[in-house]
């Protein structure tokens, strides 16, 4: 069976679009169950117009089901990336997450008194980063940075309650190394990540993934056809090229600038030689001049 590329932002953002594909996709990485997901209005789910260089982001308001008749709501913030020097853009776009005065929600706290008081709390945010470069030193596939809370006097792991306080400032990710992933999957979650492997593409054709539908559960079809499904869109098809041409202007673009710092580098390298030379040479004149007038 062939898919269109997810890698592709075009690809990936048709994906997400159909809401039972991206529920099934996001509660597998995050492995708790979403119970419904919503887009939440922002300008880097717009494509290319308001495209910010290689990060394609989204964002989703999610239901989450802690336990029987237990929701908690959330901020799933999903950031794709292609080049290493996309990490400040990051930044940026998960400081507007925490700064939007959109992303709470109003609770009833009761008081001493015994009245309630409406009080706003901001949502939790989970961050999902898609990368298409492999990090500098853990080559696995998919990786968590959880919070636990730490009494550092005792050191003891703090179970229980979470604070709000705690909870509002800080926030769990999942990293996913797409270079990492292994067409040997040992988990389920690999084997449905597995659509992002590149290594899966046809000959000389990156737009296309070449997988058999069998290895997949039957929970996942939905996802896997409406890839499939994707490939015969011909806006889908257009963008890409442009995608690939535009990434490869970015590419073209970082190894000029690359070649002009070191350029720079080496010419202050120079400069530095230089001054050190004529150092040497001041203190050799200072030297004769000091002898010339003791012989005097």
């Amino acid at each position: 069976m062939q898919i269109a590329n997810p890698i592709y932002d075009v690809v990936f953002k048709y994906l997400l679009e159909d809401s039972k594909s991206a529920i099934l996709l996001l509660s597998a990485i995050i492995d708790q169950p979403i119970e419904t997901l919503e887009f939440l209005p922002q300008e880097g789910s717009s494509y290319l117009k308001n495209h910010s260089l290689t990060v394609y982001r989204v964002d989703f308001s999610a239901k989450i089901k802690t336990g029987e008749n237990e929701f908690k709501q959330v901020i799933i913030e999903i950031q794709k990336a292609k080049l290493p020097s996309d990490i400040m853009r990051f930044r940026r776009y998960l400081g507007e997450q925490y700064a939007n005065k959109n992303n709470r929600y109003s609770a009833s706290k009761q008081q001493k008194n015994d009245k309630f008081k409406k009080i706003n709390t901001p949502l939790p945010i989970i961050t999902i980063y898609f990368l298409a470069y492999p990090l500098e030193h853990y080559r696995v596939p998919v990786i968590k940075v959880d919070r636990r809370y730490h009494d550092v006097v005792k050191n003891e792991i703090l179970t229980g309650h979470k604070e709000t306080f705690i909870e509002s400032l800080t926030h769990d990710s999942y990293v996913i190394q797409i270079s990492e992933l292994d067409k040997e999957q040992k988990s389920e979650l690999e084997r449905l990540l597995s659509i992002f492997d590149q290594k899966r593409h046809i000959d000389k054709d990156s737009h296309i993934l070449e997988l058999k539908e069998e290895n997949y559960p039957t929970k996942y079809c939905r996802l896997i056809r409406r890839l499939q499904r994707a490939i015969a869109e011909p806006e889908v098809r257009t963008t890409m090229d442009v995608e690939d041409d535009y990434l490869e202007h970015l590419e073209n673009q970082e190894r000029l600038i690359e070649k002009q710092e070191q350029a720079l580098e080496e010419k202050d390298q120079k400069l530095e030689e230089n001054k050190q030379k004529l150092k040497e040479k001041d203190q050799v004149i200072e030297k004769l001049l000091e002898q010339l007038k003791k012989k005097k």
